[in-house]
């Protein structure tokens, strides 16, 4: 459920139509509707309840400080994997006490920071990473809060791209789990240092509940273990990777993965454990559209194509990934409203490659899609554009990045502004000066 609807032949967000969106921030531009994002948020939550889980929104997904802040407010925490994303949160005015970082390379500044700014956990994912942290810890004269990483070699379903598969043998990612006992019985003997949990992420989108419930298992017994030798492990972090739906029915929803993971855990929390999740793209996605223009229509031998001012600089998905984008004309012709989102086509289409403006055979968005006629001007949604749009966008082939704006109600607020050719040169220009031979 979100809050973008066609009324009157044209679409809204809230209570405000985005043809005005365009017209005073122009486009490319992201466009966020804070009731949906508060909304998913405490339905997120309400799933989960009976394990009163510290929800700590993925900054990766989403890292506006607007929109970080928003969440932070109805208490949320934040799940960085950078100094940037760290700094972010704290910038946004999250409580260091509702912060985790995790990362698999985080250099001795990233770590010096969060010791400094004691969050609420370090995620460490390598023997070296634990020594690094307790030298630093040592340093700054603090008994930092970590939990070891794991990779339980669990394969989610083919429906994850391989790229964003994270819990297989042989990946970067994480301790592999026969090993984790160990380091955090080494963590638990230096005095600079409190092991205090076990986090697992199994990959993103993951779309079968049973996938958790395994990994579950796999945590409980390498806490056991842990046990045995005298430690006690009073954090279950087991990551994201909840899918949102990209198309409608693609996705199971929030309590059919409650029910696979809640009745697992209750026993952890009424014993007085803490769990944590770390949801980015399930609450997000839908509450984000990429507002772009058509610049051209072309023939390409027997394709027809759409060239919009968005592309891989813009939202990479596609490209990177072959993800799946619905998309629709802001005002279409003829009235042709969307039946639905999982395309189900209506009547007098035509298909359509949408291409970008890149200079890359991969800057594409769609091939073959149905689409209502279009002209040079009019405007496209492409929806489903919350998560992993503008934190993956680049400035490949100097294209500027887009604004963002936040909608309540009937309000639309700029909380980035568009870059500029200035901002593409100014951190080259160290003086000011134009360049010398």
């Amino acid at each position: 459920m979100d809050e973008f609807s066609y009324r009157d032949g044209t679409l809204w967000c809230e209570q405000t139509p985005l043809r005005e969106v365009a017209e005073k921030f122009g486009t490319p531009t992201y466009v966020y509707s804070a009731s949906t994002l508060v909304d998913h948020y405490v339905r997120f939550a309400k799933a989960f309840e009976s394990i009163n889980p510290l929800i700590c929104f993925s900054a990766k997904a989403l890292s506006n400080v607007h929109l970080l802040r928003l969440l932070g407010e109805q208490g949320a925490g934040i799940d960085t994997v950078s100094g940037g994303e760290l700094h972010r949160a704290l910038v946004a005015g999250v409580d260091p006490e509702r912060i985790v970082l995790a990362g698999v390379g985080k250099s001795a500044d990233e770590l010096r920071e969060a010791v400094r700014h004691d969050i609420r956990c370090v995620n460490v994912e390598s023997e070296e990473e634990v020594a690094l942290l307790a030298r630093i810890a040592r340093e700054e004269g603090r008994r930092p809060r970590l939990a070891i990483r794991v990779n339980p070699d669990i394969a989610p379903d083919l429906r994850t791209p391989a790229q964003t598969t994270t819990a297989i043998r042989g990946v970067k990612f994480g301790v592999d789990i026969e090993r984790a006992a160990e380091l955090f019985s080494a963590a638990a003997a230096d005095g600079h240092l409190r092991p205090e949990g076990i986090h697992v992420h199994i990959g993103s989108p993951i779309f079968d509940p049973r996938v958790y419930a395994m990994a579950i298992e796999r945590v409980q017994a390498l806490i056991a273990e842990i046990a045995a030798a005298g430690h006690e492990v009073t954090t279950i972090n087991l990551g994201g990777g909840f899918p949102a739906e990209y198309a409608e029915g693609s996705a199971p929803g929030w309590d059919d993965f409650a029910e696979a993971i809640c009745p697992r855990l209750e026993g952890f929390v009424r014993g007085g454990g803490q769990v944590i999740f770390e949801p980015g793209r399930t609450i997000a996605a839908n509450a984000g559209i990429l507002l772009a223009a058509v610049r051209y229509r072309k023939q390409a031998g027997e394709r027809e194509l759409v060239v919009i001012d968005a592309g891989m600089t813009h939202i990479v998905r596609a490209a990177m990934y072959d993800s799946y984008h619905f998309m629709w004309p802001v005002t279409p012709v003829n009235g042709a409203i969307p039946q639905s989102r999982d395309g189900r086509p209506v009547d007098d289409l035509v298909s359509y490659d949408v291409v970008g403006p890149v200079c890359e055979s991969s800057d594409y968005l769609a091939k073959g899609r149905a689409l209502p006629a279009m002209v040079s001007g009019d405007l496209i949604a492409i929806f489903t554009a919350g998560a992993y749009g503008m934190t993956m966008t680049s400035n490949y082939n100097s294209q500027l990045r887009p604004a963002e704006v936040l909608i309540r109600s009937d309000r639309a607020k700029l909380i980035r502004r568009r870059e500029t050719y200035d901002d593409l040169t100014a951190l080259e220009l160290l003086d000011g000066t134009e360049p010398t031979g």
